[in-house]
């Protein structure tokens, strides 16, 4: 509670001592010889080559691996566990399920689908299985040593197994058709594709399988976001600063909330991939959403 009223008070002190001002849009250009210009795209506010977008976002999670359930936990006041749970009881596991949990990471979205398993009858003793995937070793080797101290390894499983693999989102190592379930939760945004990462999505999954995409989004009153974008700017980085050391890692991810396509658009582009049924849920008036879609 201390830390909370802490956090609240640091809050409020910044907010009056700073000027609103809306985060500048430090737009760069990539330039290129005769043989045409490199596509480029955003890395938060700036502009850089498509090449080395994945090496920005890799080092960026690769700084805040260690720090990174710390800092959930103080940006969001700890909410982000409640929208974790929501976002697994809408997924509803069932036994025999086969999860793809993509940016997965530190294990958060595994570890509940694991132990939501574990609540339920299995009678016919029925096998589930969760791959653990993320393009960052780093955050991978903080879920598994997670898992481990859960006793959440595969040994200690009851009719249910875990992997781990690094992977690529936009090139995933997996045979189409082989997961019931695909899930990607605060990792989708820091893709340079979100159309090759919705793309091979529906590919690895099986025909009646569902996608589920937790995400940072935008709010639906004009006056709590702008509140929200002061907090976010002025607040979210100097806390990194202070408690992972890290400004301009949290900076970015405030800039990639800002920049990634509203609920209405991004649902559009889950259609676009395939998808059908496809629908969204606001949680926290729109601080984060829920988008689900069914390969039929």
């Amino acid at each position: 509670m201390q830390t909370t009223r802490n956090l609240c008070n640091l809050t409020r002190y910044i907010l009056r001592r700073t000027v609103a001002t809306t985060a500048n849009d430090t737009t760069g250009s990539a330039s290129g010889g005769a043989g045409g210009s490199e596509q480029t795209t955003h890395f938060g506010y700036q502009t850089v080559k498509e090449s080395e977008k994945e090496r920005k976002v890799h080092e960026v999670f690769q700084q805040v691996a260690q720090s990174y359930d710390l800092m959930n936990d103080a940006m969001s006041m700890g909410i982000h566990r409640v929208w974790k749970d929501i976002f697994v009881e809408r997924l509803g596991p069932e036994h025999g399920m086969r999860l793809l949990d993509m940016a997965g990471g530190t294990g958060d979205i595994s570890f509940r689908y694991l132990k939501y398993l574990a609540k339920m009858p299995n009678p016919k003793q029925r096998e589930s299985h969760v791959t653990v995937s993320d393009i960052n070793q780093h955050m991978l080797n903080v879920g598994e040593e997670r898992a481990r101290q859960l006793g959440l390894t595969a040994d200690r499983l009851p009719n249910a197994s875990i992997a781990w693999q690094c992977a690529d989102a936009e090139k995933l190592p997996f045979k189409s058709d082989t997961y019931t379930a695909y899930t990607i939760a605060f990792g989708i945004r820091n893709c340079t594709h979100v159309d090759k990462v919705l793309s091979e999505a529906y590919r690895v999954l099986q025909p009646g399988g569902r996608f589920m995409c937790l995400e940072f989004s935008h709010l639906t009153n004009e006056t709590m976001q702008w509140l929200y974008d002061q907090y976010s700017f002025q607040v979210i980085p100097p806390m990194g600063q202070l408690l992972a050391g890290q400004w301009h890692a949290y900076q970015y991810l405030v800039e990639s909330i800002r920049r990634f396509p509203r609920q209405d658009q991004f649902k559009s582009m889950i259609e676009r991939a395939g998808f059908s049924h496809v629908s969204y849920e606001n949680l926290t008036f729109g601080v984060v959403s829920i988008h689900s879609g069914f390969k039929l």
